[in-house]
């Protein structure tokens, strides 16, 4: 009889749609709110995204999963509220809750583990929520990037790793192939509190550089030293296998579920898929003029809301010189699909657009630097990797191609255009201006770690990257090279830096917005959440 391994994941919602995903233990039917799909097999693991259509707008349906007609879920006698799906109401204005955060370790039974990673906010989220009215629940929820830890295992997934090879070989206790990637997504999505949310609120995702390795793509020079080993080509193949599995397909909507090519030669197949995935990861991780094989920034629209996310890891551009964040296809996509009537464009992007000022000048010298081809190139290529130089404005001509798009959309009816991102374990929010008057307020919102850890030694360092004096010295300097025009595109820091395990919620009522950010910690009952005062992102709305 089959059993369910991990799930239901709720996924993309709208107002008359929903996917939810899941894995089980063998082939089967699954069975969600009276729709059914047959699960498709990769490697000996089976999963289903169930696709339901014809829903009522606002409406609420209760759901259980069903495995060729038995119920496996919920689980029996577990007290959580049942997990349900919301669909959207149907166009014009509505309030819209939106959870969003990034980096997350797994929760861990070592003691040494659980106190260097805090409480997970996530599941100190779920808990509070699970004692809430569900008018007060989130609409969405948006995980940028570093959903599992591909090359920085638990003490627990190290043990494991050591008793199937020999961890002595590369790539040693980082993750190696498929079946290991499969581990990585049990351990982190398995915990009770963290799967009921996850079965209850819609959820999207996209990669960074730790779902596949630290510095993914940060340089040619890094993929040229990486694709010499003979671990690395399978490690990123059963990266995207996994992430096309685990994460990427329920960011799609039914009809793009409906004309994706890949999709319907998975769920078509009636055997195994692997090497149908197998080939789509070799020619995704390639780059071919100028573009990448495949795309996997999406769009999601709430209403008055849309949500573009950006692909800044899978789709850059590195070879022949050409230092891209994505390709001119893509960015094409992304600048179509900025347009629209709209009151609020959100913009997911894992790593930050805006940074602590005195980071993002030296992000731009340094890339800069690295062009050279003696001694100091080379050094800055090393300084490059060792201080994780790669973000937004070590992309600097991508950085201004996206400034451009924001200032454009800024100077349109829009009441809003916020960064939403992650990656840098500090939390803090900025608002942009820029060289002539634009009509919405533009934001960097960035909010990191849901459940890991910054050294505290970086803590002032961070404090520091923030000083204007410091940043006005180095913006002296970079501006002495004349490779580096002047940025189009100033900004103020309006809440932070804070530190340690958080979640951001993004509110939005009509044309006005705020954002609050939540700090986690341990209380006598479980997880608790501190709010920190709410951030105004609009004028008529008070913090």
């Amino acid at each position: 009889m089959p059993d369910l391994i991990l799930g239901p994941v709720l996924r993309h919602v709208d107002s008359t749609s929903a996917t939810v995903w899941v894995e089980t233990d063998a082939s089967c039917d699954v069975t969600v709110a009276g729709r059914s799909t047959r699960t498709f097999e990769v490697l000996g693991h089976h999963y289903a995204l169930v696709v339901l259509t014809d829903l009522e707008p606002a409406s609420v349906t209760e759901y259980d999963v069903r495995l060729d007609g038995t119920v496996r879920w919920p689980e029996p006698g577990d007290d959580l509220p049942p997990s349900r799906i919301r669909t959207l109401p149907d166009g014009g204005d509505h309030d819209f809750l939106l959870l969003f955060g990034s980096c997350r370790k797994p929760e861990s039974d070592d003691p040494t583990e659980h106190k260097l990673w805090g409480t997970d906010a996530l599941a100190a989220y779920a808990l509070r929520m699970a004692t809430q009215e569900e008018v007060d629940w989130p609409d969405s929820l948006v995980l940028l990037g570093d959903q599992v830890y591909a090359d920085e295992t638990s003490k627990a997934t190290q043990e494991w790793i050591k008793g199937r090879r020999d961890a002595s070989k590369p790539p040693g206790t980082e993750v190696a192939d498929f079946t290991e990637y499969v581990r990585l997504y049990h351990e982190s999505w398995s915990t009770r509190l963290v799967r009921w949310l996850f079965a209850t609120v819609p959820t999207s995702m996209i990669f960074d550089d730790h779902d596949v390795r630290d510095d993914w793509n940060t340089s040619q020079t890094w993929r040229d030293e990486i694709e010499a080993t003979d671990w690395w080509a399978k490690r990123e193949r059963a990266a995207v296998v996994s992430y096309w599995i685990y994460q990427h397909i329920g960011n799609l909507a039914p009809q793009e579920l409906a004309q994706d090519e890949t999709f319907r030669a998975v769920t078509a197949s009636g055997s195994d898929a692997v090497s149908v995935l197998s080939d789509f990861a070799d020619v995704a991780t390639q780059e071919f003029n100028g573009r990448k094989g495949t795309r996997w920034s999406y769009r999601r629209d709430f209403g008055n809301v849309r949500l573009l996310v950006v692909d800044t890891r899978s789709g850059r551009i590195l070879k022949d010189g050409h230092r891209s964040m994505v390709g001119d296809g893509e960015f094409e996509w992304i600048e179509a699909n900025a347009d629209g009537d709209y009151d609020h464009l959100l913009i997911g992007s894992s790593l930050p657009w805006l940074m602590p000022h005195v980071i993002a000048h030296v992000q731009s010298m340094n890339e800069v630097s690295c062009r050279r081809t003696d001694w100091r190139g080379r050094l800055a290529e090393k300084l490059r990797q060792a201080a994780d130089l790669e973000h937004w404005p070590s992309f600097r001509a991508s950085s201004d191609r996206l400034t451009r798009l924001i200032r454009r959309i800024a100077e349109g009816d829009a009441a809003t255009v916020c960064v939403l991102s992650g990656d840098v374990h500090h939390v803090y929010a900025a608002e942009a201006t820029f060289d002539r008057p634009v009509n919405a307020r533009v934001y960097q919102l960035t909010c990191s770690p849901l459940h890991n850890a910054v050294e505290r030694f970086m803590r002032p360092l961070f404090r520091l990257a923030w000083w204007q004096p410091l940043a006005g010295v180095l913006r002296r300097w970079m501006y002495r090279s004349p490779e580096i025009e002047p940025l189009p595109v100033d900004w103020t820091k309006v809440a932070g830096p804070f530190f340690g395990n958080a979640v951001a919620t993004l509110r939005v009522r009509g044309r006005d917005a705020d954002v609050v950010i939540e700090m986690a910690g341990d209380g006598d009952d479980g997880p608790t959440l501190r709010p920190l005062p709410a951030v105004a992102l609009t004028a008529g709305r008070s913090s």
